[in-house]
């Protein structure tokens, strides 16, 4: 579960599966691959997940390269094939000198395989690159007690947006219990409307609804017993209730026949949402940025967003969130720019990134940013995201980034068969407890 939308940015280098990579920042030799004099010339590159996004990070390039003799340049993927793409050039010459990525298990294998820099040096040099973040925003890009990711973006909790002409219109208030969110899938279907969006041709947005359904039934904790290892935790009562509960809600036509021909990555389901034609979509909170981006007038007046409901009986705080806690860059060791890579992650905590960040629906994490809020486009959205993640007692990482990278496409793949029918509840078990361990 990501930040993801296609899109191309004006001015930067855009790759697809069928480009590669320029790869100045490369080096055979290890280690930075500076000069001996310490001086740097020529340029780094940063490569981005290709969404709505790209234009705070586009900014934050041209303002670094007013003044740096070392240039930055900006590449994205599109979002479908960042991870892929990332996998396949990240130990070539291909690969950039910095990167994006969700922290945790995304990064592990690459900190194994000894391609990151340790960033203690930076932070011994500056320590603002750790204490002007949230601690516990920061220390989810360690792996073995060392830093390797400087947070940029912003933090991602996954809402309940809504249409509010369409639920309106239907005579539905959102729901904060479970039972609420049948009973308005009844009266959005009786109205002719999907009731829920889903991107399901992404897979990953699929997931949320077991990321949320699963805490709120067991809490946090079964699935850290899994990602600790415990197999077991996959086969007990809790998780067999969360899979009843979502096959209750698919069994209603909660999202239309059509999902998984939908996606999120081409404005598939945004769109359905914005244009009236479904009442609810279960999203990261990137959604206002996205929406923002093609239907402006929609994004700022009759966009609403809630909670994940609550579901009686179960043992999760309903205050709990899913998402991503941020995302974050981090430095190949064999970058020939160390010093220049250094000035650029600074700008990650700089007030022109905070407001930048703000202006598209962002809410970055960095200790200034609650006095920006004010002043920012879009007020209410900004603290009602940054209270939701204030007052959540738990905030679980995307199952899809808490594995690591080899247990994406399992996950993804057996969140889609279970949606739809291909594969029941034991399949569903049997394929999470195949996953590589964490």
């Amino acid at each position: 579960m990501k930040t993801r939308f296609t899109r191309t940015v004006t001015g930067t280098a855009v790759l697809a599966l069928g480009l590669s990579l320029s790869a100045c920042g490369s080096s055979d030799s290890g280690g930075t691959g500076a000069s001996p004099a310490g001086e740097e010339s020529g340029q780094f590159h940063v490569l981005v997940y290709g969404d709505a996004t790209n234009k705070v990070e586009k900014q934050i390039v041209d303002t670094f390269n007013k003044t740096s003799k070392v240039k930055a340049v900006l590449d994205t993927i599109p979002g479908a094939d960042y991870q892929q793409k990332l996998q396949t050039i990240i130990n070539t010459d291909q690969a950039p000198d910095v990167f994006f990525n969700w922290g945790g298990g995304s990064i592990a294998p690459f900190v194994r395989a000894n391609l990151l820099l340790p960033l203690d040096d930076y932070i011994a040099k500056d320590p603002g690159l750790k204490s002007n973040f949230l601690p516990s925003v920061f220390n989810s890009a360690s792996v073995n007690g060392k830093a390797y990711g400087v947070p940029m973006r912003g933090t991602q909790p996954v809402m309940l947006f809504n249409n509010k002409k369409v639920l309106a219109d239907a005579g539905v208030t959102p729901p904060t219990t479970w039972d609420e969110l049948i009973a308005a899938v009844q009266k959005l279907k009786a109205k002719g409307v999907t009731p829920i969006a889903l991107g399901g041709g992404d897979q990953w947005p699929t997931l949320m609804w077991f990321e949320y359904a699963y805490d709120r039934i067991a809490g946090p904790e079964l699935f850290q017993k899994a990602l600790d290892g415990d197999k077991q935790a996959w086969a007990g009562e809790d998780s067999k209730k969360a899979l009843t509960m979502l096959k209750q809600l698919i069994d209603t036509g909660a999202f239309g026949d059509k999902f998984d021909s939908v996606k999120f990555t081409d404005q598939g389901s945004p769109t359905l949402l914005a244009n009236g034609k479904a009442g609810f979509e279960l999203m990261g909170s990137w959604e206002y940025a996205t929406i923002q981006d093609f239907n402006l007038k929609f994004a700022k007046n009759d966009l609403g967003y809630t909670n994940f409901p609550s579901i009686a009986g179960g043992k999760g705080d309903p205050n709990n969130v899913v998402g991503n806690t941020n995302n974050f860059y981090s430095v190949l060791k064999k970058t020939k720019t160390p010093k220049a890579v250094g000035e650029f992650l600074k700008l990650m905590y700089s007030d022109e990134f905070v407001k930048a960040s703000l202006a598209i629906g962002n809410l970055p994490t960095t200790t200034n940013t609650e006095k920006f809020l004010d002043a920012a486009d879009n007020p209410d959205y900004l603290k009602y995201q940054f209270n939701l993640v204030k007052q959540a007692p738990s905030f679980q990482l995307s199952w899809d980034q808490a594995y690591p990278p080899s247990g994406i496409e399992p996950i993804h793949r057996a969140v889609q068969q279970f949606f739809s029918g291909q594969i029941d509840a034991d399949g569903f078990i049997q394929a999470m407890q195949a996953l590589p361990a964490a």
